[in-house]
């Protein structure tokens, strides 16, 4: 794991940069891989691009990195306009999912082969491409493996030693594509770690893709949420799980049950319950709930009465299955092991189920992007008199 010990001159800060995307956009046959897609990204930023197979998420990284060219739009680099230059002159580094080592070089070799096959006056000297190698080998954490072959090292190191070949160019932007989804659990967790420590380190403009949404809460500083080629949602980790833009943002970043309501006038009706709602919609809505946000209650208490089918320890969380009373719909509820409530789900048993924390959304296609959610709101009952708040 990172150490505290200072970091060598490498780490400093180089020529990292903000990066603009404007109405790009990439057809493959007649699907629209990227379909107008417009993003900021701050110099030294460290961004996810998150969402699930076939998003557009994969596309818009190696377009950045010039090996997808884009049908229209603008790429800059800075101000300078990056959408036509080559691979080479956008000075970028790029990290594989599957490491893509040479297998016949050294460690050191490896790493340094990016300066090493420059031209003129651009490529430095045999003992520079030496000791830049050392000195990233130190900040990733791999002192003394240089001299050995890929074959010889463990998945995680090897990683490390993509990481290191890519920062030895001294990129202006680093580009990730998958960096830890060929690694088991453990391991992951750990270069996660290891890999926001370096980006602090490094400063380094850093984009990587990702379709786990804990690595991508994690890790970046802001997380893209990606669906069928557009941008459902930019925001900060706690934004775009605690306010998520639409029901598609809601429904990806975790479990989420899904209630058919009816708001009339300060009121929203859930199967017979009522809450209070400052809600500026009207009729027909959806609620959705993550399964941390339903509540227990006691009998007496107003809530959606249902009956547990089933229950599952995972860890520090119990998680139950049960069938509300009224329609017969299935939902999902968790609670702590800690909490005292958590002997209560048990097979069979009668609950009453409150929604403490909830999105409204008007009726329609749960993926399509551009619907606005009309609150996030801690839910109070309506027999309480209090107004829901948002």
């Amino acid at each position: 794991m990172p150490t505290s010990s200072p970091p060598p001159a490498v780490t400093e800060t180089r020529n990292t940069m903000e990066i603009s995307i404007r109405n790009v956009r990439k057809t493959f046959a007649a699907f629209p891989a990227l379909a107008g897609v417009d993003l900021d990204i701050a110099s030294g930023e460290l961004i996810a691009l998150l969402g699930p197979s076939g998003s557009g998420k994969t596309t818009l990284l190696r377009a950045l990195a010039g090996l997808e060219p884009i049908d229209a739009g603008q790429i800059k680099f800075g101000s300078a306009d990056a959408t036509n230059l080559s691979v080479q002159d956008r000075r970028v580094g790029f990290v594989f999912q599957h490491y893509a080592l040479f297998k016949h070089m050294t460690v050191e070799d490896n790493i340094g082969f990016g300066l090493s096959v420059r031209k003129g006056k651009d490529k430095p000297n045999a003992a520079a491409i030496r000791q830049r190698a050392q000195e990233l080998l130190e900040l990733v954490q791999l002192g003394g493996l240089g001299k050995r072959y890929p074959s010889q090292l463990s998945g995680g190191q090897k990683q490390r030693v993509a990481l290191a070949r890519a920062l030895a160019i001294e990129p202006r932007v680093l580009l990730l594509d998958e960096p830890f989804g060929a690694l088991d659990a453990k391991v992951r967790k750990d270069l996660r770690r290891w890999l926001r420590e370096l980006h602090d380190k490094t400063g380094v403009t850093t984009v990587f893709v990702t379709h786990d949404q804990e690595e991508a809460l994690e890790l970046a500083d802001r997380v893209v949420v990606m669906n069928r080629g557009r941008i459902e949602q930019v925001g900060t980790t706690a934004e775009v799980y605690e306010q998520p833009a639409t029901p598609f943002v809601f429904d990806f970043l975790g479990s989420v049950n899904r209630f058919q309501g009816e708001i009339q006038g300060s009121q929203l009706k859930i199967n017979g319950l009522s809450l209070r709602t400052d809600s500026a919609l009207s009729g027909r809505v959806e609620v959705y709930v993550r399964p941390h946000d339903l509540r227990l209650v006691e009998a007496s208490s107003p809530g959606l009465p249902a009956s547990v089918l089933g229950v599952q320890r995972t860890g520090p969380i119990v998680r139950a299955s049960a069938r509300l009373d009224h329609d017969g719909a299935l939902v999902e509820v968790e609670l702590s092991h800690l909490d005292p409530l958590a002997s209560a789900l048990v097979p069979g048993a009668a609950l009453r189920l409150l929604p403490a924390v909830y999105g409204l959304f008007p009726p329609g296609d749960r993926a399509s992007p551009g619907t606005l959610p009309d609150v996030v709101a801690n839910a109070v009952p309506e027999q309480r008199g209090d107004r829901a708040r948002g």
